[in-house]
């Protein structure tokens, strides 16, 4: 029995020889194929190390680290970064004897041939080097019998064309270590929560042993297979003379928690593996709205990392890159700030979203989408999210009606009920019945106190289509442009319902729109990323000329209107604390969503409060009653939150001011829609009058023969930019021919300059056309 045993043994040595001298002259494999060729079948050169994949930072405007992508957890670090410890510990477990052999340890290769095939353990004999093939050239190969010759091939020539010390650093960079950790760095940080450089050989010991079966020996899910294989680690320094007999067996003793000996004192403070999964302390990042839309921006709506989906995804992922972005950290915190302590925790789910620009470049300083982000929970960004506008969304309609020549003292009706032409249905009458009316005034005051009526006119007055587009051109991004798939979003229409907020816009959308206004009618799209670095130097430097999409006279006056919105209107609670600011209130139908969208010459903020899933009306929520607000309109919350967050991001910024405008070239004229509003030449035409500013009454009344007395309406805007004071006689309408000087804009008309239908209020009177 004896004689065959050895005589098989004799064999098995013979054939692993013959096995190694095979393999010097075998080379197929799926990364050599194309270095072979027809006539020969050894490799030229063995293919070139791809780029070990690398995370990307992710840094804020003050250079604050704010979000990490990765593919797979892996950080390179260089051989000189490892401790010399940590280096002896991994080969005293995984190849003692690699700097002795020349990439194939024979003698192991024998002895876990002979093992294995006698029976026993199964015992495995790959040197780093080989393991290095496996990763960089065999993966995903057939583990058949070729394989094991073309791993010892590999590594034989591997051995010639690169030093010891760059397959170890290769080796320590990409071998996987479980829980999605590759390479030694990441395993420090998950496992022990520190840099590699401050691994204790103990540690990079315990590192060493997950080498060999990362998941069988995975400390959080398998604690007490990891302590085993410890314990055999232990085994292997003392072998090698890294540590002693003693020292080991008091690791090991204290090993168990559930032993008796882990109660001893012996035990209090001792060793223990890893149970849970860390992080560096400095690296500890939360996952934003403002983080993820940077992503989603690099992959699906930017080719700045690649013309291909998979070429962003790789470079994005794995190609250690550093994006700088515009956030303001100042901003951010104090937007958090405002919706925490601007607008009470509620059992209704009422949430806010914020965002802010910046007025000159249209850079992303701050953005809040509602809730913070939790995957699977709230991850829908709010901020992006559209939403009806509600009377937000005059600023466009001001902005293009002040383009196409009207002035702040042009008058206007304001008064309830008003019927209007609807466009989209010619059979049924737009009207609008209830809310506040106001008798035919200026129209910078039915724009401070947010007269719809008066407003339905207006964009009908200068034009759907054109307010449309003006509307487009103003707030153009990423997600709002007229090109848009309407199955991805639904366009803007030209609805008759449009001053009222019958259309859908984002708070990202309004607050594009008012960078155009702050920004002397220059539109700069917001953007996200200001540049980004790669390993090989810069990859992308943001750069925007802008688009003229107002003259700096129309952004003027259309802002110097605005501002009043804050001195006497909607928002005046809300002035900013020293600085000139301008904006917008607007609150949909049954209070379902409230916004407030305003800006400085530095700043503009949008906000927007509601309910992210449903159109809730936002009536006597017992949360919000407590504090005074039975109905949320954007007076209430969304003007609070945005001058909490306005104030706190213009801390330590200089005041600035808005640029002056033109005086006004001609009188104030009175606005009509032609076919709605029907003209009448008056009898008697007195002069206008001008008179210093005086507070008189409307009066309207008879006198005691039945005669009509004229209607006087005197209005002073002293205190509101610019100052204006009008003093108009207007008479009613009387018997006689109608006259109609104008005809209401073209359907499909846009051109910005465009002549909008308006008459000398002191020669012609305006009533309802007769049905």
């Amino acid at each position: 029995m004896r004689l065959i045993t050895w005589w098989m043994r004799l064999c098995v040595v013979v054939v692993a020889g013959a096995l190694i001298v095979a393999a010097t002259v075998v080379a197929i494999g799926p990364r050599l194929w194309n270095a072979t060729n027809a006539h020969s079948e050894y490799p030229v050169d063995l293919p070139p190390w791809e780029g070990i994949a690398e995370r990307t930072y992710v840094y804020d405007l003050a250079g604050n680290e704010i979000a990490a992508y990765e593919l797979e957890n892996s950080q390179p670090v260089s051989i000189g970064q490892i401790p010399p410890d940590v280096l002896a510990a991994v080969l005293a477990v995984e190849d003692r004897q690699f700097y002795n052999h020349h990439g194939v340890n024979v003698r192991g290769l024998f002895r876990a041939t002979l093992s294995n095939f006698e029976g026993g353990a199964r015992q495995g004999a790959s040197t780093i080097t080989q393991q290095v093939v496996k990763v960089e050239y065999l993966g995903g190969s057939e583990r058949d019998g070729r394989y094991k010759l073309l791993q010892i091939v590999y590594a034989l020539r591997l051995e010639k064309e690169h030093s010891k010390q760059e397959i170890l650093e290769r080796y320590l960079n990409t071998i996987y270590f479980g829980n999605n950790t590759y390479g030694i760095q990441a395993a420090a940080e998950v496992y022990f929560g520190k840099k590699v450089q401050q691994l204790t050989l103990i540690e990079g010991a315990f590192l060493a042993g997950l080498i060999q079966a990362p998941s069988s020996y995975d400390p959080i899910r398998r604690p007490q297979q990891s302590r085993r294989r410890f314990a055999e680690v232990l085994d292997a320094l003392v072998e090698v003379g890294l540590t002693t007999a003693t020292e080991a067996e008091a690791i090991t003793v204290c090993l168990d928690p559930t032993s008796p000996e882990a109660e001893s004192e012996q035990c209090v403070g001792s060793w223990q593996i890893p149970e849970v999964v860390r992080t560096i302390t400095e690296k500890k990042i939360t996952r934003t709205h403002f983080s993820e839309e940077v992503k989603s921006y690099l992959l699906n709506k930017s080719n700045i990392l690649g013309e291909t989906y998979q070429e962003r995804y790789n470079k994005l992922f794995r190609g250690g890159l550093k994006i700088y972005t515009t956030l303001d950290p100042v901003a951010q915190t104090g937007a958090e700030a405002a919706r925490a302590t601007q607008l009470p925790a509620n059992s209704a789910g009422i949430e806010t979203a914020i965002v802010t620009l910046d007025s000159k470049t249209g850079a992303v300083r701050a953005m809040v989408g509602g809730k913070p982000f939790v995957a699977g929970r709230s991850e829908v960004n709010m901020a992006l999210g559209t939403r009806q506008t509600g009377s937000s969304i005059k600023m466009f309609i001001l902005a293009a009606a002040v383009q196409a020549g009207v002035q702040n003292d042009d008058l206007i009706d304001g008064a309830l009920p008003c019927p209007l032409p609807n466009p989209d249905d010619p059979e049924n009458v737009f009207e609008i019945t209830d809310g506040v009316s106001r008798p035919l005034g200026p129209l910078e005051e039915m724009t401070w106190y947010s007269i719809n009526c008066a407003y339905a006119r207006l964009s009908q007055i200068v034009g759907l289509d054109r307010v449309v587009d003006t509307t487009y051109r103003m707030a153009k991004n990423l997600y709002l442009y007229p090109e848009r798939n309407p199955a991805e979003r639904d366009p803007l229409r030209p609805y008759a319902s449009f001053a009222t907020g019958a259309n859908e816009m984002s708070p990202l959308d309004m607050a594009s729109g008012a960078q155009t206004l702050a920004n002397n009618g220059i539109h700069m799209q917001p953007y996200y990323v200001e540049r980004i670095e790669g390993p090989q130097g810069t990859v992308y430097q943001h750069q925007d000329d802008g688009v003229a999409v107002l003259t700096a006279e129309a952004a003027a006056k259309t802002t110097s209107i605005l501002s009043g919105v804050l001195i006497s209107g909607t928002a005046r609670r809300s002035q900013l604390e020293g600085r000139v600011a301008a904006g917008k209130t607007g609150t949909q139908d049954n209070n379902t969503n409230s916004w407030m969208v305003g800006y400085t010459p530095d700043l503009v903020t949008a906000v927007w409060v509601g309910h992210p899933d449903l159109y809730l009306p936002m009536n006597n929520i017992p949360e919000f009653v407590a504090v005074g607000v039975p109905r949320v309109q954007g007076g209430t919350f969304p003007s609070r939150i945005w001058k909490a967050a306005m104030d706190a991001a213009h801390a330590g910024r200089p005041s600035s001011v808005f640029a002056t405008p033109v005086p006004n070239l001609r009188l104030g004229m009175r606005l009509y829609l032609p076919g709605t509003d029907c003209l009448s030449s008056a009898t008697t035409v007195p002069p206008p009058t001008f008179a210093p500013p005086v507070t008189v009454p409307s009066v309207d009344s008879t006198d005691p023969s039945g005669s009509t007395l004229p209607t006087t309406t005197t209005t002073t805007t002293t205190t509101l930019p610019p100052t204006t004071t009008t003093s108009t006689t207007l008479f009613p309408p009387k018997p006689g021919t109608i006259t109609d000087l104008n005809t209401t804009v073209p359907r499909g008309q846009i051109d910005p300059t465009w002549p909008v239908p308006t008459i000398d209020p002191t020669v012609y009177t305006v009533a309802a056309c007769p049905s």
